[in-house]
């Protein structure tokens, strides 16, 4: 039990990014439950470590879960908007504008497709001035905007240029 009171601290930080791994890696960091969790405990490693809180059990129990406590209700509702993507709207400024690809399956508003770019699978949706809402599969289409984890797209036209 000594050796439990003596490297408390360090047993704290350890749970903490051990689960912050599991929170990255397991989840991609959607569940939240882990990771208001593991910034509990790394608070609590470093208040121990710091000798900010009494090095006892209890004392670390009741500062991890005050701490636990007080990060969920200070994140939740920043992180809930941020994940729901109201705020996020269609980007329409990024690199990934233009990319074209052809389509492996039809796409409209009701069954979504599914391309694969840079190790990434992205839900592929027709853009808004796309007539019908419906792409055909084998269409050529070219990024218009995009969101998190998805692309809006349109029919591909080559430039017409005079040489």
């Amino acid at each position: 039990m000594d050796t439990l009171s003596i490297n408390q601290a360090t047993i704290w930080l350890t749970l903490g990014f051990l689960l912050l791994a599991i929170e990255a890696i397991a989840f991609g960091f959607t569940s939240g439950l882990l990771l208001f969790g593991s910034l509990g405990a790394l608070l609590t490693g470093g208040l121990l470590w710091l000798s900010v809180v009494p090095n006892s059990f209890v004392a670390a129990i009741a500062c991890f879960a005050v701490a636990t406590s007080v990060i969920t209700l200070v994140l939740w509702r920043p992180l809930k908007r941020l994940q729901s993507g109201a705020e996020l709207g269609h980007d329409r400024s990024s690199d990934l504008i233009g990319l074209s690809f052809v389509l492996s399956s039809d796409v409209s508003d009701s069954a979504p497709g599914v391309h694969k770019y840079s190790g990434i699978h992205w839900r592929v949706e027709p853009a808004e001035q796309v007539p019908d809402r419906l792409i055909s599969a084998g269409t050529r289409v070219k990024v218009s905007a995009v969101s998190v984890g998805v692309f809006y797209v349109e029919p591909f036209t080559e430039p017409t240029g005079n040489p």
